[in-house]
């Protein structure tokens, strides 16, 4: 229902209006708030906020049009108003536009043209309202999905492609925050909100400074993804500079002296690119799945506190740019033969 506030110091066009638009107020499309000059016309705007439009003449007693148009510039700049006035001069015109009037109509009212108009500005109000609440939604969205997934959005024809697929090479790169589940236990929730919170971001730094994107957290881990050349020297710059930074990070008196550490588990290979979920369902993430990404993952569940693993094979890649010290062989869940995993010292 459009809010439309009629300002005029005659109380016969109450009736009128009432009566010309009874169809629409019926119908529960139109409701009208009603006031006698432009000072009584705020006070209904400060009780109305919700107001969609402004209907008011010039020559009224306390406040005239003119002055309110002025008024409601300052109250709320984007409420369209409309003149409705018998002073048709240009000067008033002129001015009345000046002052941020949508429209102007002379007296006496031809009804059929204030129909017309009334729609032409409500329909000009509720763009103005739905632009906003895109930006609004859009600023929103940017927290909580990754910069990919908007880009893809963007792109055209997406809604037809959004359950395809690629094959890519890329490197995984898991992060859990060791020991936080335990001491979050006898820590009050907001407090663990925080902390983590701020641990998170100082990661978070050092993967996008290595061009990598965080492709979800995970309660108190991360799992990032690093794309284009030098993807796996990429992550593991990443990796040492987030292991470097969250040991500089003091004790947290707040929960009980306890000091971040984080263990880190690093895989390159093939891996598969897409939305995953229900259509149907239209919740979808969109991420990377495959045996490498799962390797990662368990490498990280295996390491320790300040390590960070890679594979056999990254190792062979890397050897020469990263020293890095033989663990020995880890038995993967759900996995018949064991992966040697090198722990990245510098």
């Amino acid at each position: 229902m459009a809010k439309i506030l009629v300002v005029d110091d005659e109380t016969d066009l109450e009736v009128l209006i009432k009566q010309k638009f009874r169809k629409q107020i019926r119908q529960n499309e139109y409701e009208f708030v009603f006031a006698i000059n432009g000072k009584d016309a705020l006070e209904k705007l400060l009780i109305e906020p919700d107001t969609d439009i402004v209907l008011s003449d010039i020559n009224m007693p306390e406040m005239d049009g003119l002055t309110l148009l002025t008024k409601i510039s300052e109250l709320n700049p984007l409420l369209k108003s409309v003149i409705v006035s018998a002073y048709g001069d240009m000067e008033n015109i002129r001015t009345a536009m000046n002052r941020g009037a949508f429209d102007f109509i002379t007296k006496p009212i031809n009804f059929e043209d204030l129909t017309i108009t009334v729609e032409k500005t409500l329909k000009h109000a509720h763009q103005i309202k739905e632009t906003l609440k895109a930006i609004k939604e859009n600023n929103i969205l940017k927290m909580y999905v990754d910069e990919n997934v908007l880009n893809f959005m963007g792109g055209q024809e997406y809604e037809s492609t959004i359950m395809a697929n690629e094959n890519l090479e890329a490197t995984v790169m898991f992060i859990d925050v060791c020991g936080f589940t335990a001491i979050s236990e006898t820590t009050p929730p907001d407090e663990v909100v925080k902390m983590l919170n701020t641990y998170f971001d100082v990661m978070v730094k050092e993967i996008i400074s290595q061009e990598g994107h965080v492709d979800k957290f995970i309660g108190d881990a991360i799992m990032a993804v690093f794309r284009g050349e030098y993807h796996l020297d990429r992550a593991i710059d990443a990796a040492l500079a987030v292991r470097q930074q969250i040991n500089t990070m003091p004790e947290s008196m707040d929960m009980a002296g306890y000091k971040p550490k984080v263990s880190i588990g690093i895989k390159s290979g093939e891996m598969i690119s897409g939305n995953i979920g229900s259509a149907s369902l239209r919740r979808l993430d969109y991420t990377v799945i495959g045996d490498t990404v799962n390797t990662a993952a368990r490498l990280q569940d295996a390491a320790q506190p300040n390590q960070i693993l890679i594979s056999e094979n990254c190792y062979e890649l890397v050897k020469e740019a990263f020293k890095c010290k033989k663990i020995g062989e880890i038995v993967m869940k759900n996995k018949a033969q064991t992966l040697t995993a090198y722990e990245v010292l510098e």
